[in-house]
């Protein structure tokens, strides 16, 4: 981030112009992705393998699990500031590179050192093949039946190896526990393999879906369904996923600029936002995904600090939160 000194905002005027930063809510939706793989001989798992619960459809589903809330901050160039030199106030703000405040009279960061870039990994390197787990036998078979009883024979052998192998049945063992672990690894993979032939394959994995929202807007739909995933509004089977936000803009109260004026305290040209909030809930078939309270820029309230903490020989260390506009921190 930058500190900016100065700005020509007319001709001959020196100043500083900074903006009050605008909210967008950000929803993470997370879901699953479970896809169902028919195995070549499907039609077989029964009779061969006495598998009952093979897959002999291809199938995806989806299945969306919850909703992380969070905010992003951009800036609300409808609220601009200007600080002028003519005001009578040292201009030493500090802003940040989308032109919100962030501190004023802050000492200046020293530049760290660039850490080095790791070295790429190679995407183009070529992965090894994945080795068959057909026999010769299943290889050289005419036919999809003959396959099949091959590769379920290649099974059973592989079944009665393990078998041999446990109960030391076998004439050259493996030497010790941690080969004998390796060999039995070798073994379940090459059966998964050929049983996957049979049965078919499983696989589950997670994805992510980001919603940008206006809160001002109040409200977004998506469109979900199993069958699907996020689709839209046409689709009869998807179910609706609704973001609501509820707003709570921030005000001031009478009473307290009644105050303000009966004190008769000059303000200066600097502000600070008091950021109101809102209400985000997601929502799909009446299941609350996620739910959280935010702030909320943009319906927040400009309030001026008073001039006399600019005047004097020491100037006050002020923070400010770049996301919201409030103050974070005052010190001497």
């Amino acid at each position: 981030m930058l500190a900016l000194r100065a700005q020509v905002v007319e001709q001959d005027e020196a100043a500083l112009v900074y903006y009050s930063p605008k909210t967008t809510i950000r929803v993470d939706l997370t879901y699953t992705v479970e896809v169902h793989e028919c195995g070549m001989f499907a039609e077989f798992a029964e009779a061969m393998l006495g598998a009952a619960e093979a897959v002999t459809e291809p199938q995806t589903i989806y299945r969306l699990k919850d909703a992380r809330i969070n905010t992003r901050t951009a800036t609300d160039y409808t609220r601009p500031h200007k600080v002028s030199a003519e005001a009578g106030i040292p201009l030493l703000l500090s802003i940040n590179e989308k032109g919100v405040l962030k501190g004023y009279n802050l000492p200046l960061n020293e530049e760290q050192p660039q850490q080095p870039n790791k070295p790429e990994e190679d995407k183009h390197k070529r992965k090894p093949m994945p080795l068959s787990p057909f026999s010769e036998e299943v290889l050289e078979a005419a036919t999809p039946l003959a396959q099949a009883n091959a590769a379920a024979k290649q099974i059973f052998r592989l079944r009665e190896t393990r078998n041999y192998l446990l109960n030391g049945e076998v004439e050259h063992a493996p030497a010790d526990g941690e080969a004998m672990r390796l060999v039995l690894a070798e073994l379940d993979k090459q059966e998964r393999a050929l049983t996957e032939l049979f049965v078919g394959k499983k696989s589950k994995r997670t994805d992510h879906k980001i919603v940008l929202l206006d809160p001002e807007k109040k409200e977004k739909l998506l469109f979900f369904s199993e069958e699907n995933g996020f689709t839209d509004a046409e689709n009869i089977d998807a179910d609706t996923v609704r973001i609501s936000v509820k707003l709570h803009p921030q005000s001031l109260k009478a009473t307290d600029e009644s105050k303000k004026k009966k004190k008769g305290a000059e303000l200066s040209p600097i502000v600070y936002n008091l950021p109101g909030s809102g209400n985000v809930t997601v929502t799909m078939k009446g299941r609350v995904l996620g739910q959280r309270t935010v702030p909320v820029a943009q319906i927040g309230v400009d309030v001026p600090l008073p001039k006399n903490m600019f005047t004097g020989n020491e100037l006050p260390v002020i923070t400010f939160d770049e996301k919201t506009g409030n103050v974070k921190s005052i010190t001497k």
